[in-house]
């Protein structure tokens, strides 16, 4: 029987991860630092406890099995180094980036994205050859350039497949972005306001799809870079819609042509220019094709986030989110844009 060893298995990639092999018949072990918690996958899966900055555990975790070893949290040189350093312990490695390490090859990229004119302008779709930002430790980009260089630079004992992720999404998400528009339809906010005339498109990843990915590269062990997104990439006006059709409600939407006038027309996937990802390489070398689509994904989405909400604030109840947004839903500025 195949084993597979998930690190991060609590998380809302994990979740999926540890499900996929383990409805196959494969032997998991479900690692996380809540290690009893729930993963939702059944009595089939070994569930520790890991602290991940203590190597000693983690070889112990792994023990002399793990074919292949599961990274869903790794973000930098130092992980992927205990990652390598468990090479002839496992056959092979899964470990998942980002595609913030995109560059457009004038310097930009997404460190970049607040600066003027700062905005990459990427090639329709990015392909996994599109330049990537320098290694180091000063940025998130930075971070996650240095994981991958770390992982497949020479010396590495075991093949490793890196999967760059997009937006990620699912029910579990700690960064649900289409709180924008579930939240509104909670309100009875019918109208909204939505900059770049609606048509920005920012590639989502299921937690699911990416699952899948993994899935399918540890059948075929290989070193190599792919994408991991879903199979198609909505507008932000598709994505409104189809969240309205998953509640039931009828909205209005005023476009605009240019940038969000501050908050107003601003959505965690408003962007000036598209950032879309090639998914042919992952079709090509793994037989990859999406276990579910953007909208079919909703319906489950929604109805976590629609729970999450009864009663509560919910900057309380996604903190990263309201970090990451504290204007999310200033109505206000909402309601005296379309009086001015």
């Amino acid at each position: 029987m195949r084993t597979a060893v998930v690190i991060g298995a609590s998380g809302q990639i994990g979740r999926p991860v540890v499900a996929a092999p383990a409805r196959g018949g494969w032997e998991v072990t479900a690692a996380s630092r809540g290690g009893g918690r729930d993963t939702g996958c059944g009595d089939g899966v070994r569930r520790v406890r890991l602290d991940r900055a203590d190597d000693t555990v983690l070889a112990a975790v792994v023990g002399d099995g793990g074919d292949p070893l599961v990274d869903v949290v790794a973000y930098d040189a130092g992980r992927a180094r205990q990652v390598t350093g468990l090479a002839g312990r496992v056959g092979s490695a899964v470990v998942i980036s980002g595609v913030a390490v995109y560059e457009d090859g004038a310097g930009r990229g997404f460190d970049t994205m607040g600066e003027p004119d700062g905005f990459p302008d990427y090639p329709v779709p990015v392909p996994e050859t599109q330049p990537t930002v320098a290694p180091g430790e000063a940025t998130y980009s930075a971070r996650r350039a240095a994981l991958e260089r770390e992982l497949l630079g020479a010396g590495a004992g075991s093949p490793v497949t890196v999967l760059r992720a997009g937006a990620v999404h699912g029910p579990y998400s700690p960064l649900p972005r289409e709180l924008y528009f579930v939240r509104r339809n909670l309100d009875g906010r019918q109208g909204r306001v939505l900059a770049y005339r609606g048509e920005s498109r920012f590639h989502p990843a299921s937690a699911r799809n990416i699952a899948e990915l993994v899935r399918l590269a540890a059948a075929r062990p290989g070193s190599r870079v792919l994408n991991a997104c879903d199979g198609q990439a909505p507008t932000v006006a598709g994505i409104g819609a189809a969240i309205d059709a998953v509640m039931g409600v009828e909205t209005r939407t005023v476009y605009v042509d240019g940038p969000p006038a501050g908050p107003v027309g601003r959505t965690p996937w408003s962007v000036p220019r598209p950032v879309v990802c090639d998914m042919s390489a992952a079709e090509r070398e793994l037989g990859y094709r999406p276990v579910v689509s953007y909208a079919e994904s909703l319906p489950e989405t929604v109805e976590r986030l629609t729970g999450a909400l009864r009663g509560r604030d919910w900057r309380e109840v996604f903190p990263l989110l309201a970090r990451a947004c504290p204007d999310l839903f200033d109505y206000a500025a909402e309601d005296a844009w379309r009086t001015a």
